[in-house]
């Protein structure tokens, strides 16, 4: 997977590779589909919600540019994978996710592989947590409208913000720098989430 989904696609940064040849991906899906745990695509992960393609884990990682001191907020936790990835990388992770139930499981896998700089909530991902804040940055794991205000808010001084954005019609993955002047906006190009569902997302 890392060879041929991850470095040929052209992901350099030496600490993000180290990652996912660590974090175990297959212990993250249904046994039933644990042969397809390293496959090229993204996977159910149940509640109508996916595990990202890892090459999408693995872009998204990267455009955050994590120092192992810094501090960073996921909005959306889902099974957990991106959540140990970004364990890997960086001093402290909190993590927000809507759907109880895959906080309670992301919780306990993390837990059995002794993740100890990650804390979890589960409420509505678009406000941010906004005790922990300011973040260096912020990932978020599905796709919204625009970019949540409080979320822009919760990021330091040269704090990144990597998000889907767009409708059904298609989404462009953006990193948002938080400068001394406002905020700068790069396009990363295209990809393909589920939605960001909450005050500041798309709503239900």
């Amino acid at each position: 997977m890392v060879q041929e989904q991850i470095i040929a696609r052209g992901i350099t940064d030496a600490r993000v590779i180290a990652a996912l040849r660590k974090v175990p991906r297959h212990l993250f899906i249904d046994p039933g589909i644990v042969n397809r745990a390293y496959d090229d695509s993204a996977l159910p992960i149940g509640e109508k919600q996916t595990l990202s393609q890892p090459y999408m884990a693995a872009r998204m990682t990267e455009a955050l540019s994590l120092a192992e001191s810094e501090k960073v907020l996921e909005v959306g936790t889902g099974s957990g994978y991106q959540t140990a990835l970004l364990a890997e990388l960086c001093f402290n992770v909190f993590s927000v996710e809507k759907i109880r139930l895959l906080s309670r499981k992301a919780r306990e896998l993390l837990d059995q592989l002794e993740y100890h700089n990650i804390a979890l909530h589960v409420g509505d991902g678009t406000i941010g947590w906004s005790e922990h804040a300011p973040y260096d940055a912020i990932i978020v794991t599905a796709g919204a409208p625009a970019a949540p205000k409080p979320l822009l808010e919760q990021l330091a001084q040269g704090g990144r913000l990597v998000i889907p954005v767009g409708d059904d019609q298609g989404q462009t993955l953006l990193r948002i720098t938080r400068t001394p002047t406002g905020f700068e906006s790069q396009e990363l190009g295209e990809c393909k989430f589920v939605k960001l569902y909450g005050k500041y997302g798309w709503r239900d």
